[in-house]
């Protein structure tokens, strides 16, 4: 029985490429750098003497940035192509990591902040994109689930390191942070040389001939996913931001425990979810799929509704929260880049990665909004709401393509 586990468990991790391999590990080593953003408002407010509003606007500018740097980043690998885009972004975001740990004024703090937030997520569609050129359509939703695995498992390596970094020193971070981005880089040119990414555009370019280079702005299927996705993840990013402002101040949980809830987070993705997507592909389809990892989110906030929370419901909380994620996001990404082609694929992303920093700005704004004038009760059980209503989208969505005899979903 033990041995048949571990052969199905060892089979989920079979038959993707090996440059899909290296470029997990590449974002591993990159995000394990990721500590700045961690810690840059407790740094702004700490080090530089901010306000906490002055602190949270500056913050605001990277998402913003991060916006214009989600088009821009899916504009220019169609141009040039993913892999300059992800070399020449890690290697200027490492440098303006440096060089924002010693910067002093408001206004060149806040500039740069901006500036960074467009490199750092122009280098996501671009990375996005080599995901696809390196697998197939069989082990497509895998190497998504790889590498989510290796940006959970790098962030929270990170994070732990990041804490005990800045215990001793806030400018230590950028120097950590802007180094591990161009390590990245540099592994990227040894471990896929220029060669092989020539190879498989050559093959892009002869298939390009064959296909009509249409725009993801005309596609409106994609943008329905993209609108109802927003709708999703703008409740799912009050996980990291207003329900553990909850567990600390309604619940009175400590600093420690939140972080082990948090942590199992990122454990549930490492452990389980390679193995969970290779059952699904063999056993469900991409709607179905999406829609279960809706009701596990709709049911994990009326939980916090309807029944006293202490810490074991809190753990049950979060574990189905990272249920919805692991069932839902691997397919939802697999589902827009089936409707790609190589010569678009860079306008997808960006739009697809502009969307996240859409949600991640609007939901815990808006939910700490709600939380704060009218309590905690009313946001949980207007996420719940806000969830139905992107699940039956979702399900008018995919019917809609069922009935155009569509094979987006098989």
């Amino acid at each position: 029985m033990f041995s048949k586990i571990t052969k199905y468990y060892l089979d989920s991790y079979k038959g993707l490429s090996p440059e899909i391999w290296w470029l997990s590990f590449v974002n591993l080593i990159n995000r394990c750098g990721t500590m700045v953003l961690a810690f840059l408002i407790l740094y702004l407010i700490n080090e530089k003497g901010m306000s906490l509003s002055k602190a949270g606007l500056i913050f605001s500018f990277y998402g913003i940035g991060a916006i214009l740097g989600s088009l821009i980043g899916g504009k220019l690998t169609d141009l040039i192509g993913f892999y300059i885009v992800q070399i020449s972004t890690l290697i200027f975001g490492g440098l303006m990591f440096i060089v924002l740990g010693f910067l002093n004024s408001y206004l060149s703090i806040a500039i740069f902040v901006f500036v960074l937030g467009c490199v750092n997520e122009a280098f996501r569609p671009a990375n996005s994109a080599a995901m696809a050129a390196y697998s197939t359509a069989e082990n497509r939703t895998r190497s998504f689930s790889l590498m989510r695995l290796s940006f959970n498992l790098g962030w929270a390596l990170g994070g732990g390191l990041g804490g005990i970094i800045a215990a001793y020193s806030y400018h230590l971070l950028f120097w950590i942070d802007g180094l591990t981005n161009i390590l990245a880089a540099l592994m990227l040119l040894v471990v896929l040389p220029y060669r092989k990414y020539k190879e498989i555009q050559l093959n892009q370019k002869k298939i390009e001939k064959t296909n009509e280079k249409s725009s993801p702005l005309k596609d409106k299927t994609f943008i329905k996913l993209v609108l109802i996705t927003i709708l999703y993840t703008s409740c799912f990013f009050q996980m990291f931001t207003n329900l553990t402002a909850y567990f600390k101040s309604e619940l009175k949980f400590t600093e420690q425990f939140i972080g082990l809830l948090l942590a199992w987070n990122g454990i549930m993705i490492v452990v389980f979810e390679m193995v969970l997507i290779f059952w699904i592909e063999r056993h469900w389809t991409m709607k179905k799929a999406i829609l279960v990892g809706l009701f596990f989110h709709i049911i994990a906030y009326l939980l916090l509704v309807v029944f006293p929370v202490g810490k074991w419901m809190a753990f049950h909380v979060i574990t189905l929260i990272t249920l919805s994620e692991m069932f839902a996001f691997a397919m939802l990404m697999t589902f827009w880049m089936k409707r790609t082609t190589d010569s678009n694929r860079g306008q997808y992303a960006g739009i697809w990665t502009m969307s996240w920093a859409v949600s991640q700005s609007i939901g815990p704004a808006t939910g700490a909004f709600v939380g704060e004038k009218f309590g905690f009760n009313y946001l949980w059980l207007g996420v719940s709401i806000l969830c139905s209503i992107a699940f039956f989208l979702y399900v008018k969505l995919f019917n809609s393509l069922r009935e155009k005899n569509r094979t987006t979903l098989s």
